[in-house]
């Protein structure tokens, strides 16, 4: 009895520990977004991984408290009929962001690095054609002058098994359940081959990748938005230490590619 209210009280002290520190990063996100505003910058923010990674509750906890008329989340359906003719990119342009705005694209023009090949949404040729022109594509949008941040968050194979069956289980989280979902688990390594291919070719100096290692949501979340705020300098921004951020969990793109090659040796060996 008395271990289980030990644990009780360490889980209530974590929780209560996060929850003050998230609040302040929001405080600082605010401070933010009022300097992107008087500036007139332009701020993007792409969050990709795998199905149920997390990335749609750290967009909820970044945005939360943000001023909705100078921050947008894009969260595009599957095209049109139209809009399969135009050019890929065409459709996620009218939603970049304007002078003084933040943009989170919530899965962006990357779905055709993951989702779209492994389905087979798309050809051999479309993919391959994309590995090509998005790195041209985000240079255009440096040019234009703004600034992109990419974030893959990166869950086990075991995490996100054990979500999806939360989804399931918790009428809550049905909604969340789709036929795209339910192949994940059976497509895993498949997945992993167009995560590689994706980074090896939009990895680039300008527009790196940022990989947020996702198994653990609530300390994701946190050093996400730590790695955010110290890309933009603002008036009473808050130390450097404080925003430090885990290096367990924060990782560059170089690193991961670096990552995935070894397991892939190593994987070769095994076999």
């Amino acid at each position: 009895m008395k271990e289980d209210k030990l644990v009780k009280v360490m889980i209530k002290a974590s929780k209560l520990a996060y929850e003050k520190e998230l609040r302040t990063l929001q405080i600082e996100l605010l401070k933010m977004q009022n300097h992107i505003k008087d500036t007139g910058m332009k701020l993007l923010l792409l969050f990709e991984g795998r199905d149920a990674a997390g990335k749609g509750g750290t967009i909820k906890r970044i945005t939360e408290h943000l001023n909705p008329r100078g921050a947008r989340v894009v969260a595009l359906d599957k095209p049109s009929d139209i809009e399969k003719t135009q050019w890929y990119f065409q459709r996620y342009v009218s939603h970049l962001p304007s002078a003084g705005e933040i943009v989170l694209f919530d899965r962006s023009w990357y779905n055709r690095a993951g989702v779209e090949p492994v389905m087979g949404f798309c050809t051999p040729e479309e993919h391959e054609d994309f590995l090509r022109s998005v790195p041209g594509f985000e240079r255009m949008l440096m040019n234009a002058g703004i600034l992109v941040l990419k974030f893959y968050f990166s869950v086990s194979k075991e995490k996100q098994a054990k979500r999806f069956k939360d989804r399931k289980t918790d009428p809550l989280k049905h909604y969340k359940i789709s036929p795209v979902d339910e192949k994940a688990q059976k497509l895993w390594d498949k997945y992993t081959i167009a995560k590689y291919s994706m980074l090896l070719a939009s990895q680039t100096p300008g527009t790196p990748w940022t990989i947020i290692r996702s198994d653990d949501k609530k300390m994701a979340r946190i050093n996400c938005i730590k790695h955010i705020i110290s890309h933009i300098d603002y008036p009473d921004k808050i130390s450097d230490e404080f925003l430090k951020t885990d290096d367990t969990i924060v990782l560059d793109g170089n690193e991961e590619i670096l990552i995935m090659e070894s397991n892939m040796n190593i994987k070769k060996e095994i076999d």
